[in-house]
């Protein structure tokens, strides 16, 4: 099987809710040929990105890391990184 290169990924323009309080940010998130997410930037101000590997995510810049990563858990469970 051929490794797919970057040219063979596709960028989506998206709009998420912060995963703690819900205000939009726009982001730019990178799918690989098969749909599978790699990684987002966030394109609006006052957000940052949630490390996930299986979805783009973002939080406002202010929460604090204990508030994203109890969001995470809240809305994803104990085993998050497992989900496809």
């Amino acid at each position: 099987m051929a490794e797919s290169t970057m040219a063979d990924n596709h960028t989506k323009g998206e709009m998420h809710g912060c995963i703690v309080c819900g205000k939009l940010y726009e982001l730019y998130a990178v799918y690989d040929p098969d749909g599978r997410f790699i990684e987002s930037i966030v394109m609006s101000a006052g957000g940052k990105s949630v490390p996930h590997p299986a979805r783009p995510l973002v939080a406002c810049e202010h929460h604090t890391e204990d508030e994203i990563e109890r969001a995470v858990q809240k809305v994803y469970g104990d085993h998050a990184d497992a989900e496809d």
